[in-house]
């Protein structure tokens, strides 16, 4: 397929055409990647077509952007090229979703494809927090919910915690689950109300701002959500 990409630009194709759906060669590679086995391959196509000139931020007809198909299909690689080239993470498609939504939606059928990295890009990259009524939908997948918990300022109530069987829980997992019930509603530490602060004033520059900062790994880690499955 990359051959093909190639021999194609050579020959003058152009990288913003559009079809009848109004989309773009990158809307459809991001479109395309579908099964895991196949996302490196079209990774290093979406890099050619963007070092080609193609735009991220062009959506098709029903506003759906590269970036929103990348996260409905749990492409993780591919969502991190996209916004290092520019696309938006908080831009909604002619029903209201964002990427965030879009990656939310598919995480049970991925289990697998790190949805917690791709939530974690977002987020450095602009996205807003979610709606905690969201959160219910994330209990069989706590990496993802670390990731959401810590990008609030104070752990929301988590009545719905009490709804599954601690034995449907996983059982590597239930210290987190124990410390989101002990933090819920409590007041987060002083450390984890300047990194929040700090990231509300970046926005979408978060990630870029963070790595280029003389610091210790490890505090960029943190800054950046980098959690590791826990509430810090």
């Amino acid at each position: 397929m990359e051959e093909h990409i190639e021999l194609f630009l050579s020959h003058g194709a152009d990288v913003l055409a559009t079809n009848r759906e109004e989309e773009t060669p990158l809307n459809a590679a991001c479109s395309g990647a579908e099964r895991p086995s196949e996302a490196g391959r079209y990774r290093r196509v979406i890099q050619t077509l963007l070092d080609a000139g193609a735009n991220p931020q062009t959506a098709g007809r029903k506003q759906h952007t590269p970036l929103h198909n990348a996260c409905a299909n749990c492409c993780p690689r591919i969502v991190d090229v996209l916004l290092q080239h520019g696309a938006r993470a908080d831009v909604e498609n002619c029903a209201g979703y964002t990427p965030m939504d879009c990656l939310l939606q598919v995480v049970e059928d991925y289990p697998t494809q790190e949805s917690e990295a791709i939530a974690r890009s977002l987020l450095n990259y602009g996205a807003k927090p979610v709606s905690p009524k969201i959160l219910k939908q994330l209990t069989f997948y706590p990496d993802v919910l670390g990731v959401m918990l810590n990008s609030y300022t104070s752990i929301p109530p988590c009545e719905w915690l009490d709804s599954p069987s601690p034995d449907t829980l996983p059982k590597e997992h239930l210290p987190f689950f124990r410390s989101v019930r002990q933090w819920s509603g409590q007041p987060r530490s002083l450390q984890h109300l300047c990194r929040c602060a700090l990231r509300q004033h970046l926005g979408a520059r978060c990630h870029l701002a963070v790595c280029n900062l003389d610091i210790p790994g490890s505090v960029r880690d943190y800054l950046l959500l980098c959690n590791n499955g826990t509430l810090q």
